[in-house]
């Protein structure tokens, strides 16, 4: 269910505490963030967006959790989670305008602020702090995404499990072992072993 923000800010201070990590961002600049964004309600276990869709928004998490999926010889894999107070998007889509071959899941009834990508990139040449911030926030991600990497090629099972525990304490709670599993390239049998062990 899609509805668009009539500019309140203080709906938007989650948001604009996890942009200060990057970047603060100048009244002007928040104001008009605000006026490009709309919020977003899907209940549980439904698409935010499905597999073949062309990414062209990025969320905001405000409330719930989400993962980011696809499907390998037949098989369900989950390439990443997004907690509150994060941002989620499939940026190899969103960059290259193609139709991505992940789907965004909800596994909570969830609430994100959608942040459109053609407005968003448009500001930039208005506001350059919005530019630096979402610079920052990108290349954070793709710093991740070599640690993520990283950590399949050099990691056991069991310190990858350990270590996404200490990064999401309350995952094993909000989240089914089938997902956690395919996150950390494991078989579930592998993960209630890990999990017997510690």
């Amino acid at each position: 269910m899609l509805e668009f923000y009539s500019g309140k800010m203080s709906d938007f201070q989650s948001m604009f505490d996890y942009f200060n990590r990057f970047q603060s961002l100048s009244p002007a600049s928040q104001e008009a963030i605000v006026n490009i964004c709309s919020s977003v309600k899907i209940p549980k276990n439904k698409d935010l967006q499905s597999i073949g869709h062309t990414c062209k928004t990025i969320y905001f998490v405000q409330n719930g959790l989400a993962r980011i999926y696809y499907y390998k010889d037949g098989n369900d894999i989950t390439e990443s989670f997004a907690f509150e107070n994060s941002l989620i998007a499939r940026v190899e889509s969103l960059f290259t305008g193609k139709p991505s071959k992940k789907g965004i899941q909800v596994l909570e009834d969830a609430e994100f602020i959608g942040i459109p990508s053609t407005s968003l990139f448009e500001l930039y040449d208005l506001h350059h702090d919005i530019e630096r911030l979402f610079r920052k926030i990108f290349e954070a991600a793709y710093v991740d995404t070599v640690n993520r990497i990283e950590s399949l090629q050099f990691h056991s099972a069991e310190e990858r499990y350990r270590s996404l525990l200490l990064e999401s304490p309350s995952i094993l709670k909000r989240v089914p072992l089938k997902h956690i599993s395919s996150y950390l390239g494991i078989t579930q049998v592998s993960l209630s072993r890990i999990r017997a062990q510690i």
